[in-house]
């Protein structure tokens, strides 16, 4: 293992903002993740993995850590489902499409969400009514102060809306090395409930669709909406939907009756933020190097150069003119570094 000094992290982040690490390593397995962190017990540290949910506004003045751990395996299965693990370093988004080629159900509304699976716990990815928890069995994970490994299962995850035990009292306690996801192999649940999967499918006449139908549309619809990082610096949603308590609501959609929503609870609603965002007036606008996406009021983007500071600029402005125009806090998605 090589420890790399002022080691840019523009190709490490999907925003592609130029920050620099004090130290970075790239650790292969769990043997070199320990040494590492016994090596190196006394310093400052900071986990990185696919780099897709986070805003960098400054240089981190730490020894970095990027989670390369690759592999993927059966570990158990019975007629009707599959238990598989995952290395946290593996690609989300193959890691989806592999099951798919063994057609092992659950993961498909989550196509092409960028990232890594080790990461997808913490924030309870989800996207077009899927989300992590449905599927998560457990992750491994090594403490990073003991070195101890311990398991977390799902209940013990304390899963909400992009919402995890790792956000809150595990907070850098905890690198999680390993997920294992339980998957149907037969009577898959296929679900387009939402809207923009049934019209992607019907516009393609189908009518009985499969885990890979399923997928398709999701990919379909997100390149039509999101950016390719790539291409265009971004990472994903910076914007949670905000959930409203119903008797608020109430009063906010007489005086906005346009308002787009969707029941959570008797006592719950949740607004889109891109609907939130599009009605203040930011999609499509440009601040030099950074902007809002044309075609996705929830997606920040650099189109080359920004900082991350410009970046933050525009979603506190974004934040701000949302809560004077419609009375609603928007929370920031994204880890903001």
């Amino acid at each position: 293992m090589e420890i790399l000094n002022h080691f840019s992290l523009k190709n490490y982040n999907t925003f592609g903002i130029e920050a620099k690490a004090r130290q970075f390593v790239a650790v292969h397995s769990i043997a070199d993740l320990k040494t590492i962190l016994e090596q190196h017990s006394s310093e400052k540290k900071f986990v990185l993995g696919g780099g897709s949910n986070m805003l960098l506004t400054q240089d981190i003045d730490a020894l970095v850590i990027h989670i390369d751990l690759k592999g993927k395996k059966i570990i158990k299965e019975d007629d009707d489902f599959v238990w598989i693990e995952s290395q946290a370093g593996e690609n989300w988004h193959e890691f989806v499409l592999w099951n798919i080629e063994q057609d092992f159900g659950g993961l498909e509304n989550m196509s092409l969400i960028p990232g890594n699976v080790g990461t997808t716990p913490v924030q309870n990815i989800g996207a077009y009514g899927a989300e992590i928890k449905d599927t998560f069995v457990s992750c491994n994970t090594i403490n990073i102060k003991t070195l101890e490994t311990k398991v977390f299962h799902n209940e013990e995850c304390r899963f909400g809306y992009r919402e995890s035990i790792f956000k809150h009292e595990a907070k850098d306690q905890y690198i999680i090395t390993s997920v294992v996801f339980k998957l149907t192999k037969r009577n898959h649940k296929i679900n387009t409930s939402y809207g923009d999967i049934l019209a992607e499918l019907t516009k393609n006449n189908i009518t009985n669709p499969g885990l890979k139908d399923v997928s398709n549309a999701v990919i379909a619809i997100r390149q039509s909406k999101l950016p390719d990082p790539k291409e265009l610096g971004n990472s994903g949603s910076f914007f949670k939907n905000p959930i409203v308590p119903k008797a608020d609501f109430e009063t906010i959609h007489q005086k906005f009756p346009e308002m787009k929503f969707y029941t959570v609870s008797e006592t719950e609603v949740k607004v889109p933020a891109g609907w939130l965002i599009e009605q203040a007036g930011f999609k499509g606008k440009r601040f030099g190097d950074a902007g809002i996406h044309k075609n996705q009021a929830l997606v920040l983007v650099n189109y080359g150069n920004a900082t991350g500071q410009e970046i933050l600029a525009i979603s506190r402005d974004i934040q701000k003119t949302v809560f004077e125009t419609f009375g609603i806090h928007i929370e920031a998605e994204v880890n903001i570094i």
